[in-house]
């Protein structure tokens, strides 16, 4: 079965950028949808999350939305080997 892990980010986030890191320097690999200037995917990402602020990750439909490290490292416990 094919996951769906998406990342909403923002141009000029630093929490998203933040984030991007750790992904990225824990091979965790998610499809990065950038928000800025694009309404579809913002309408997306509000429908999801019922809020508008990034970074925003739908992981198989488990959503964490305005988050940090902080609130991610947690919600990837168990989730990642």
């Amino acid at each position: 079965m094919e996951h769906e892990r998406i990342l909403y980010v923002k141009n000029g986030c630093p929490w998203c950028a933040e984030v991007e890191q750790y992904l990225k320097q824990h091979a965790i690999e998610v499809q990065k949808v950038v928000v800025s200037g694009n309404a579809q995917a913002m309408a997306e990402m509000v429908a999801l999350s019922g809020q508008s602020k990034a970074p925003t990750l739908d992981w198989d439909g488990e959503v964490l939305a305005d988050f940090g490290v902080d609130e991610l490292v947690p919600f990837l416990e168990g989730k990642v080997g």
